[in-house]
């Protein structure tokens, strides 16, 4: 081997695990191989956000496709007995995807919590190749939670604000009021008066305000069951 910078494709399979096993693969190597890994994580990372904004895109497209859909049904039948009928069959359908969506995108968030673990242990590697490159890293190098968060960004956490402000939450806000007019339109179809429309439908909403706080809560503590940490912050 005249370069010791580099493997040559010409070794055999056990020429390979021979250097493996006496730790003898090249610093230029162990980099190309994290790198690849790096890559992949990144690309990996963009096609899941790209699905999570075309699944809300899809969720918001049948949203209003359905809203345009009842206004001419009700401009129709002026509100009559066939457009509480049209309704009972579209909204079913809207929360349907809508739910979907929900989840979907909750899976989405705890998926992407792994790639940015996955990264954050990658750089780590890097940095005891060359650990004169610390100060030059804007992004944790890390792997417990608050180190996971910090990569996301400048003083990330796991906060409410947060939460409240992300993409499932604000779907499962629409899906909150689907499920209100649903639960009153209900109630009206079954012959009720306007107070029990109203008081139908506020709890159809509340019920479902648990359901998916209940369904975000499952989800952050899954995440947070499914790792361990390798490299804590000291």
């Amino acid at each position: 081997m005249n370069d010791p910078s580099v493997i040559p494709p010409t070794l055999t399979q056990t020429a390979r695990q021979t250097l493996v096993a006496h730790g003898e693969i090249p610093d230029a190597v162990r980099v190309q191989m994290l790198a690849t890994e790096h890559w992949s994580l990144l690309a990996t990372r963009g096609a899941m956000w790209n699905e999570a904004f075309s699944r809300a895109a899809m969720f918001i497209t049948v949203l209003s496709a359905a809203v345009v859909a009842l206004a001419l049904v009700a401009q129709a039948t002026a509100f009559g007995p066939s457009f509480r009928l049209f309704a009972l069959l579209v909204l079913p359908i809207v929360l349907l995807v809508g739910i979907g969506t929900v989840i979907r995108l909750g899976d989405i968030n705890s998926d992407d919590f792994y790639w940015v673990l996955g990264m954050n242990r990658l750089r780590h590697a890097y940095l005891e190749l060359a650990p004169e490159l610390a100060q030059y890293f804007v992004t944790s190098h890390f792997d417990d939670e608050a180190s996971i968060m910090a990569s996301y960004g400048l003083n990330a956490t796991l906060r409410v604000s947060r939460i409240l402000a992300g993409t499932p939450t604000l779907v499962g806000a629409i899906n909150i009021v689907v499920c209100g007019v649903l639960g009153a339109l209900i109630a009206d179809t079954a012959g009720a008066s306007t107070l029990i429309d109203v008081l139908a439908g506020i709890g159809a909403a509340l019920v479902a305000i648990c359901g998916f706080g209940a369904l975000a809560y499952s989800s952050i503590q899954n995440a947070r069951r499914g790792y361990q940490s390798h490299f804590p912050h000291p």
